[in-house]
């Protein structure tokens, strides 16, 4: 690394320490400029710096993650509003109903518990229909999780969209349409990315990066689904997990447990039923996991299949995990 490389990331490492949470900042999202106003969000949009559409945000940065904290996850404080008057172009007023995409828990495979909970504020702050001007929901806390730490240590964004449409009430004999998007990018922090930077065990690492993000999602092992008769959501997943008897009727039979533990500080990963659903389970075995997804990076396998070689401790770290 060079120094002036060094001097720039150093200079980062200042601004986020000293900065102040910005203030959330009305976007319309997209729509036309005569409808626009119907619906509008609030966020903290920073990108692009003339006129901010969207949202780009380190892991940590004050000035848009909401925790301050870097832990992975950038959590993004987003509202809406009805009736907005932030454009001079838009002065329609009266909305029928706003719809916040992939707000229901019903297999719909993008279900994200943060829409749903925006839906639900649209549904009991605003509580449409209704034509009062600048109606707004309380906050909204989107997470969204880096990728990575992967096996080279390194992380990458990953990207999050907000959609809502919005429905006028009849005005002037007419029912005005109004889609909106918000773009979310979250970045590494600037600082590096290490998993003992961003979890505090092993199995806080495989809850967080893999059980959360690919496998307690809907249509599969959440609350509300619980394929196979197995919830993964955090304070349910180690139990039902550790020395659990499978559901897959063969692999009962032949004695493998979910996450088979010999003693505390030995397990078997080659008769635990969930290392080998994620590499490929024999015929009988049921699917490969996570179901309809893209395959785990291998050097996240590699950490359930050491943290299970290790008798699966539900605190501290495994050597070779971290």
């Amino acid at each position: 690394m060079t120094r002036a490389t060094c001097a720039v990331l150093a200079a980062v490492a200042i601004i986020a320490a000293t900065a102040r949470p910005a203030a959330a900042i009305t976007v319309g999202g997209g729509g036309g400029a005569r409808t626009d106003c119907l619906a509008v969000f609030q966020a903290p949009v920073n990108t692009p710096a003339s006129h901010p559409r969207s949202i780009v945000c380190a892991d940590g940065d004050p000035t848009c993650d909401a925790d301050g904290v870097v832990n992975g996850v950038c959590a993004i404080a987003i509202a809406v509003c009805a009736n907005s008057t932030f454009s001079p172009m838009c002065t329609l007023a009266g909305v029928q109903s706003i719809t916040i995409a992939h707000a229901r828990d019903d297999g719909d495979p993008k279900f994200d518990p943060a829409m749903q909970a925006l839906q639900q504020r649209v549904q009991s702050e605003i509580d449409p229909p209704t034509s009062t001007t600048g109606l707004c929901t309380s906050p909204t806390t989107l997470r969204v999780p880096i990728r990575g730490p992967f096996g080279n240590g390194m992380c990458k964004p990953r990207k999050a969209v907000v959609d809502m449409v919005t429905l006028s009430t009849v005005i002037d004999g007419a029912v005005y349409r109004d889609a909106d998007r918000l773009r979310v990018r979250c970045e590494p922090a600037p600082d590096g990315c290490t998993a003992q930077a961003l979890f505090s065990g092993t199995f806080d690492r495989i809850q967080r990066q893999i059980f959360d993000q690919s496998c307690a999602v809907s249509g599969c092992h959440d609350s509300q689904s619980r394929a196979g008769d197995l919830l993964l959501e955090p304070g349910a997943a180690y139990t039902n997990l550790v020395d659990a008897a499978p559901a897959n009727l063969n692999a009962n039979a032949a004695g493998w447990k979910r996450v088979h533990v010999l003693d505390a500080t030995t397990g078997d990963p080659d008769t635990s039923l969930l290392l080998q659903k994620l590499l490929g389970p024999p015929a009988g075995f049921g699917a490969r996991m996570p179901f309809n997804r893209r395959p785990l990076d291998r050097a996240l396998i590699d950490v359930v299949e050491l943290w299970i070689a290790a008798g699966a401790p539900q605190t501290g770290w495994v050597p070779g995990t971290d």
